[in-house]
Parts: structure tokens; sequence; C-alpha cells
């Protein structure tokens, strides 16, 4: 299976939440493909952010599809939850699930499409197990937490492993980065074979949406 068309999925984390479903229309008249949407519980990562009630309110506001990553503790309690508000993919961290399978078969089951994510200090192979079960692998390029932090640059060689995986087993699984994605680095991940990227600031913090995104899509090839 070919890479897919290369897709803009802005996270809402760096948006303005005064104005959240201003927001998500400007996002969405200036071109983006998904919504991102972390959530974080102060336990997995050592930071608080949304719930599902943030998410049943952007699938109100918008629409455009939620990807939503869960970096949370015990994601089996929430997937159901979380798919029920609007997620159309739900991704969970492999460090967060000692029995990956089920987990994957639960957002399944809850309607979503499954994605599994790995923080920069897991290996590709830790995704293997399932990589025939999924719909999309998220390449954590720093680590989670908080917006605005910088590449990592040796993450490029994990997600060129991961393109080969997928291309050579012939599978239908988006391949996703997050985490500084700028005009500046997105080349050099979609190079590598990601076709999905998360952009937060490097949107919201320009003053033209449509411009970044554009920039973005540009700077991907």
């Amino acid at each position: 299976m070919s890479r897919g068309a290369t897709r803009i999925a802005p996270s809402i984390l760096a948006a303005d939440f005064t104005r959240l479903g201003d927001e998500l229309a400007a996002i969405e008249r200036a071109g983006a493909d998904w919504v991102h949407i972390d959530v974080m519980d102060g336990h997995f990562v050592p930071n608080i952010t949304l719930g599902p009630f943030i998410v049943e309110a952007c699938e109100r506001a918008t629409q455009l599809p939620l990807d939503v990553h869960l970096m949370i503790e015990k994601p089996e309690r929430y997937i159901e939850e979380f798919a029920r508000a609007g997620a159309a993919t739900v991704g969970v961290q492999v460090e967060a699930c000692p029995h990956l399978h089920r987990s994957v078969g639960q957002i399944h089951d809850a309607g979503a499409r499954a994605c599994v994510v790995l923080n920069p200090g897991t290996p590709a192979s830790a995704v293997e197990p399932v990589l025939g079960d999924i719909d999309q692998i998220l390449v954590m390029t720093v680590n989670p937490g908080f917006g605005g932090q910088k590449f990592i640059e040796n993450m490029v060689d994990k997600i060129a492993t991961l393109r080969r995986w997928i291309d050579e087993r012939g599978h239908d699984v988006a391949l996703e980065v997050d985490g500084g994605i700028a005009v500046e680095t997105i080349g050099r991940a979609a190079a590598a074979g990601a076709d999905v990227f998360v952009a937060g600031t490097a949107i919201f913090g320009a003053e033209d949406y449509a411009q970044a995104i554009e920039a973005l899509r540009h700077a991907a090839g």
C-alpha cells in the first residue's frame, strides 16, 4: 500500500480556547484536513489538558475529522467515551497499553479508527505485533506533554523504518508525526515516509492560517 496524500492536522493545543469555535472554523476554511486533539492526564505526561466534553464541542463546531491522541494512563477506561464524543480516530500510547491488541480492538468496537502512538524512546518494533490491525501510527517527534518543542532529528530513521514495513507488507496504515513540525522540519519527515502532519504553533501562531497550512503542504512536497 503506497503512502496517502499529505494531510495537515492542526493541534488545538496551540489554539485560543477563548475562541475555540472560531478557531476551528478558521482552520477548516484555511484548508486543514483533520483536527488533532491532545488529551493529557497529568500522570502519563506532566500536563493536564482536555476531556471528552471538549471533543464533543469540537465535533459540533467542525466538519473535519477529529484525531484524538490519548496521552493518559489506562486509556482503555475512556476509549468508548471519546469515540462517543465524536473522535474519528483514537490514538493510544504503546507504553500505556499492556494489552495492546485488546486496546486496538476496543477502539474498533467503539466505531473509531485505531492509532498506536510511539514516544521518542520507544522503538519501532513495539508496534510491529499490531501492524496489520491498526489504521494509523503516530510517531512522536518530541517528548509528549507540551507544545512548542524542538523536532528530534533522529526520529526520521524510525519514520523511515515504519514506512518500509507498511509498504513491504501492503498495509493501509497512515503514518503520522507530531512534535516540532514546521516548514523547516516537515520536509524531512515527509521524505522519510510520513503522510499526516500535526502542527500547532506553526499554524495557530501564524497571522494567516491558510498561508501557514499551504506553506506546510508545499514544504512536505
